[in-house]
């Protein structure tokens, strides 16, 4: 589909402005192209853009310097050498595709099981899961399992929500902001944004993370916690709360289930499930008579405490009796938990009494009838006013999804979820369990899976398991016993089970943006050989693997065919209402990108080059009866495809005039109608359901009418999570399937219904003397994973790292700047140049992320600072934890959701003897490039207008 560029006079007579959105991060920001003829001159932030405002950041603006990057692939390529050194021949997209038509046709006539499909900062996740779908390969995700899985799963269980693209706080009106464990190149300018306004007005601002950098330079208070121990210090917090009174006990019994009876019977296949009546619905008792009723009768005043007798007898407790049981034991006392977070009990105690005051004695209040899923009308809409926001920090320990929801614990206990001044959700979320699908597998030949590969079981009976009941269906383990609530799928395992071939071998991997083959993996070291290992015949253990990126990765000299993406700036892209979209917390926003610039080179945007794929393997959905293509390509798919009558992938100017929002039939123009609108569609949500839209009737009647939800949604905050106490009664041998012996007592263990903290399992075992430091990455503003490590104006800002240790440490090893050291875990050792710092936990060493290269990666040479100088902390991580008294080597991954763990790292530090050597270690030798290196110097200017 061809567009017109719709230009703007830039003033200068000589420029246009084409308007579309950025990706040198995942902010999704507006930006304005100037171009001089067709060559792009400057980026700047659009001004009008709901997200950013007219702000981009140096990411941003040099993405410049993204699109004109010497390291862009220019044509497919088929190896012509061994895995690894990167020699390849060039070929034309007939051949390339009629080859990946070949191979994955076999695969899918026999056993779609052996396509392994996984993308990484792919924002298309919508479209390629339904690829990958009508495909019929169980084994599909994105790079969430290696990301904030924990962060996303635990919110939706708890309340529907989570951070960033699901919520934001409101930082007009709150009063106190504590954010946790956030880098800076997440959601970076909203953020830099929000502490602006929140500075303009004195609001407090504490910062919770091991590292002082970023967000938390710029704190009010910081806090140096230990990392993997957040989840102590926020049940610490509760555990003031509770001990003081501070809780918001009118919103616990409207909106969650704290009044919900749970069975006491510990003999039966129910205890410790909700009592239910003959419709389901949960019961409570009745705070005057004790009567057993239904927890859906508007106006009832449920008892919060005690314990009751229901109908058949038996005993029952209210959640919240079991919570205030729970979080006032003395272990989560302050000064029970000062030593392993590193934080002294005064703090803490002194936070919890600020964020107590600026909830209850400087509520918020906003005079605004509303009326209640229940009916009830309120005249007025009361806040509390304290916000959070976490992120990556606390999500990626082996305890994480349980830290997670203690947050979310800890605000609702607040009363301030979805109210103002607190955090506050964005379309189309809330959206609870009971509105997610459950995970789809059961692979046939030749068929589509009956439904989504993700999803949100409810219990053990929605795992995706074999017949006997234990062997996983995916190749990653998703939805098994290995990782029961795994939402997002484990990119980090899917390399290392096909080359164990547990459960089952692969006969393709196929992967799009994954830089798998060096930081998008836990041991690169480890991956590098998996990937170029070969069997007893002398074949690849891996057979096939498929790679399509943009640029010149550590990933493409691995691979045997590689299909060349484009820029950012040359192709159409979809940011979703169906995947991950840019609204705010009072408007539903979507967006586009589109070819500002025509590609100079022979590459096509992968998702084009996805549908034509799936068009030659006749792939339901993709063609018509003819057998002929649907979709002419991506574009075509994006205003033509409909996931269900009248909704599609964008909300804007739908209906054939163009003129409906949300639902409507296909618009033939509803592409320019978002050009001309500068990439983006902007609806307000009605006022009446800006607030409390998991209880808000004005919210659900309009999340229904703009193709939200389909119906009305039940979203009672769980506080108490019943499918992991399912798991427990699994586990427990009451109810089937049953999970094997071995795991029984981590899963009784760990899937504790209320929130809690256990001590991350990498420690578990470990020798602490032998290994008495933590080592994590931060994310630095100027760079976002691999990317800007070929970007010359960036590689300016960070072109090596080093790793920053506390200055104690520093003294007790004698390592002073710019020394050399030896880093060591139980998997391997590191050479790396360290700079002391005092702002950091004192037992924690970091780095920047992403930064250290492999010689001949990115058109870089094999001098460059980034493949000399630079390193990974990946080399010291690996994907299965040390070996245990039972023999075997579990996941390093979190056991309810199988989040990556890799902040869990412990480590020891010593001066290397050796000072001599000016490179880190290890070193894997350069790959060969086949777009050679870049030049010496890059200079951008007249010259590339002309």
């Amino acid at each position: 589909m061809n567009h017109i560029s719709r230009a703007e006079d830039a003033g200068d007579g000589n420029t246009e402005i084409r308007k579309t959105t950025c990706y040198m991060c995942a902010c999704r920001c507006g930006i304005n192209v100037h171009m001089k003829g067709e060559k792009v001159h400057y980026i700047e932030g659009n001004r009008d853009h709901p997200i950013n405002k007219g702000v981009l950041c140096a990411k941003g603006s040099a993405g410049i310097m993204q699109h004109y990057s010497p390291a862009r692939l220019n044509k497919p390529l088929l190896r012509s050498g061994k895995r690894g050194e990167g020699k390849f021949k060039e070929i034309e997209w007939d051949e390339a595709l009629g080859l990946a038509t070949q191979w994955l046709g076999k695969v899918r006539s026999t056993d779609p099981r052996k396509l392994a499909f996984f993308t990484g900062r792919d924002q298309s996740q919508s479209m390629t899961g339904w690829w990958a779908q009508q495909y019929g390969t169980p084994n599909y995700a994105a790079h969430g399992g290696f990301c904030s899985v924990n962060m996303a799963a635990a919110g939706i269980y708890t309340m529907g929500g989570a951070f960033w693209e699901f919520g934001a706080p409101d930082w007009e009106r709150t009063e106190l902001f504590m954010i946790f464990g956030v880098a800076e190149d997440h959601d970076s300018n909203p953020i830099k944004m929000g502490l602006g306004r929140l500075k303009a007005r004195g609001v407090k601002v504490i910062g919770v993370n091991p590292v002082r950098t970023g967000y938390n330079a710029i704190a009010d208070e910081w806090l140096g916690i230990t990392p993997g121990t957040d989840g102590l210090l926020i049940l610490a917090l509760v555990h003031e709360l509770m001990r003081t009174g501070q809780i918001d006990v009118d919103y616990l019994i409207r909106y969650t289930n704290a009044p919900w009876l749970v069975i006491d019977d510990p003999d039966a296949s129910d205890h410790g499930l909700f009592a239910r009546d003959a419709q389901g619905v949960a019961m409570v008792a009745d705070r005057k008579t004790g009567a057993i009723i239904s927890s859906a009768e508007p106006g009832i005043k449920p008892a919060m405490k005690g314990q009751y007798t229901l109908p058949d007898g038996r005993k029952a407790t209210p959640v919240f009796e079991l919570l205030a049981k729970a979080y006032l034991d003395p272990e989560y006392a302050p000064a029970a938990v000062a030593e392993q977070t590193g934080i002294a009990a005064d703090t803490i105690t002194r936070i919890a009494g600020e964020i107590a005051d600026a909830a209850f004695k400087r509520e918020v209040v906003i005079e605004r009838p509303w009326t209640d899923m229940k009916g009830e009308r309120h005249e007025r809409m009361i806040g509390r006013p304290v916000a959070f926001h976490a992120m990556r920090g606390i999500s990626a320990h082996s305890n994480g999804f349980q830290t997670c929801r203690a947050l979310h614990l800890l605000q609702i206990l607040l009363g301030s979820v979805d109210c103002p001044g607190g955090f506050r959700f964005k379309p189309p979320y809330p959206r609870p369990v009971a509105g997610q699908p459950r995970p789809h597998g059961g692979a046939c030949a030749d068929a589509a899976l009956a439904g989504p590969h993700l999803g949100y079981p409810r219990g053990p009976e929605d795992l995706l398991l074999e017949a006997d009941g234990e062997t996983a269906q995916r190749i990653d383990k998703a939805f098994s016993w290995d990782a029961p609530l795994s939402a997002h799928g484990l990119m980090h395992m899917v390399i290392s089970n096909a080359h164990a071939r547990d459960p089952y071998g692969i006969d393709v991997l196929f992967l799009y943006m994954a830089n798998m083959a060096w930081n998008s993996s836990m041991n690169t070291t480890s991956v590098m050989d998996m990937l170029t290992d070969t069997d007893e015949n002398g074949d690849y253990v891996i057979p096939k693997i498929i790679y399509s990126d943009a640029y010149s990765s550590e990933m493409v000299a691995f691979a045997d065919l590689i299909l060349p993406d484009t820029t950012y700036l040359e192709r159409h892209d979809c940011i979703s209402l169906l995947d991950r979209p840019i609204s705010e917390p009072e408007a539903m926003c979507d967006s586009i990108r589109w070819p500002v610039v025509e590609p100079d080179r022979d590459v096509r945007g992968f998702q084009s080059v996805l549908l034509d794929l799936g068009a030659r393997l006749k792939l339901p959905g993709m063609v018509n009866e003819a057998g002929e293509a649907i979709y002419k390509d991506y574009a075509d798919y994006i205003v033509n495809h409909q996931r269900k009558p009248g909704v599609g992938p964008l909300s804007g100017w739908r209906g054939e005039n163009g003129k409906k929002t949300g639902r409507g039939d296909p618009n033939p123009d509803q592409l320019n109608r978002y050009i001309e609108n500068g990439g983006f569609s902007m609806v307000h949500v009605p006022e009446e359901a800006q607030f409390f839209k998991h209880a808000n009737r004005a919210w659900s009647d309009w999340a229904i009418a703009n193709g939200l939800q389909d119906g009305p949604v039940e979203n009672i905050f769980q506080l108490y999570l019943e499918p992991l106490r399912k798991f427990q009664l699994a586990a427990e041998g009451k109810i089937k399937p049953s999970p094997p012996e071995h795991h029984r007592a981590r899963i009784q263990r760990c899937f504790d219904p209320l929130p809690c903290w256990y001590p991350p399992f990498y420690e578990d075992g470990l020798e602490a003397e032998a290994y008495p430091l933590h080592a994590i990455t931060q994310r630095p503003a100027a760079m976002y994973h691999s990317w800007g490590s070929q970007n010359a104006w960036l590689r300016q800002i960070h072109g090596e790292n080093a790793l920053y240790v506390p200055g104690d440490v520093c003294d007790r090893e004698k390592l002073s700047d710019g020394d050399w050291a030896l880093v060591t875990s139980p998997s391997g050792e590191i050479r790396v140049q360290v700079r002391r710092m005092d702002a950091v936990n004192g037992s924690t060493l970091w780095t920047w992320n992403a930064i250290g290269k492999r010689a001949g990666a990115w058109a870089l040479g094999k001098d460059a600072p980034e493949a000399s100088r630079g390193f990974l902390l990946n080399h010291l991580i690996d994907e299965l934890l040390p070996p245990k008294g039972d023999g075997r080597r579990w996941a390093n991954s979190d056991p309810i959701t199988g989040q990556a763990a890799w902040f869990d790292l412990r480590v020891s530090i010593r001066r290397d003897p050796d000072q001599s050597g000016g490179r880190s270690q290890p070193s894997h030798g350069a790959q060969r490039s086949p777009v050679g290196s870049g030049p010496d110097q890059v200079a951008f200017g007249r010259e590339t207008a002309e």
